[in-house]
This record gives structure tokens, sequence and C-alpha cells, in this order.
């Protein structure tokens, strides 16, 4: 998916197991999907400690945040209320979303046999005490991350794919936007911040 491509919309679930539509997310303020791989990914687990830790100026910058994970409801809520609290999380188990966004099973390379894999983790292992553990039953260990912003008219402003798992977008890209582009503009609009008159 490209940058002004229209977003697909599909019916998920929520962790409380109702169903919902990707499109209600992004009907009334821009959305941040982010996608998750499985449980015990630890590049995931700080993605979303970093989304958590600066949700209030993600927000304020009028994006609001949906995390997209491939467990069924109940092992998403129980996720969620562990790694993400407060923030909507959504139960993908077919991977549905995952594979309309364009987010497919990575190589070893992208997922287990990289150097910087590897640091990535024993930095992660030594800082905050994730540990790379195996996924959990149904979920699959080569599943790569994204995260896409998407406007009001449903199209996507920032279409973000990992070259690996320990490929993170920075924050600041999220908050601030491509050469500080509003994420709420038409993309018709100027590409970085308006000339003043």
């Amino acid at each position: 998916l490209a940058v002004n491509d229209p977003a697909p919309d599909l019916e998920l679930e929520t962790t409380a197991g109702h169903p919902a539509l990707l499109s209600a997310f992004w009907q009334a303020r821009p959305v941040v999907l982010a996608f998750t791989r499985h449980f015990g990914c630890p590049q995931c687990k700080e993605m979303l400690d970093q989304l958590v830790a600066r949700r209030a100026e993600i927000e304020a910058q009028g994006l609001s945040i949906v995390v997209i994970t491939q467990a069924p409801p109940e092992a998403a809520r129980k996720y969620m209320e562990q790694r993400a609290p407060g923030l909507p999380g959504l139960a993908d188990p077919q991977r549905r979303a995952y594979t309309a966004y364009g987010l497919g099973r990575g190589s070893l390379r992208q997922t287990i046999f990289s150097p910087r894999i590897w640091q990535s983790n024993r930095e992660l292992e030594k800082r905050k005490g994730f540990n790379a553990e195996m996924p959990p039953a149904g979920q699959d260990a080569l599943l790569m991350s994204g995260i896409f912003v998407i406007g009001t008219d449903g199209r996507i402003r920032l279409p973000y794919y990992y070259d690996d798992i320990a490929d993170h977008p920075s924050i600041d890209l999220l908050l601030e936007g491509v050469l500080k582009t509003h994420w709420d503009a038409p993309f018709e609009g100027p590409i970085g911040p308006a000339s003043a008159a």
C-alpha cells in the first residue's frame, strides 16, 4: 500500500469479542493502526511501550491509536491489559487485516537471523527484561509488523513497512508527520508546513 491509497476496511473483533469495522476508528480523527507480531516478540513489547508512553502527545496531535493482534479476543484482551492498558485492541486470528495491508511473513533475515535483531534482543533483555520467546499456539513467528496512519477520508497518510522486526518508526514521525505535514490535511494539500500568507 502507498500514500493516498484507500485503506482496506475489514470487520474484526474487539478484545471483548464485539464486531468492529476498521473505518469506525478513522471517521472522527486520523488513526495510527499498529500491527503487532506475536506475543513473544520483544520488539513488539517495546513498540507498545513507546505508544503508551507517548500516547498523550500522539492524541494531542489529533491522532488516535488502535493495536491489531493476531490473537483471538480473550488472549488479545489479556495481552493488551498487560502491555498497553487503555489502548483499544483488535483481534485478527485469521490475519485478514495483516494480509489486506500487505503484512506477510518475513524472511529468516527479517525475523531471526540478523545481527541487528540479535543486538536489539540483547539490548531489550538488558534494558527492559524482554526475552525473545516462542509465539503462543496459533500465532505466526514470521509475521511482520507494520504501522499505518489513516486520515478521516479513509486514505493512507503513512504506510510504514518494517525492513526487519527491529525497524521501528520514530514516534516523532507519528507526532509531526512527514516534513511536519498534518495527518488530517488532505493529500492534495502542500507537503510540509503551509507557508505563511
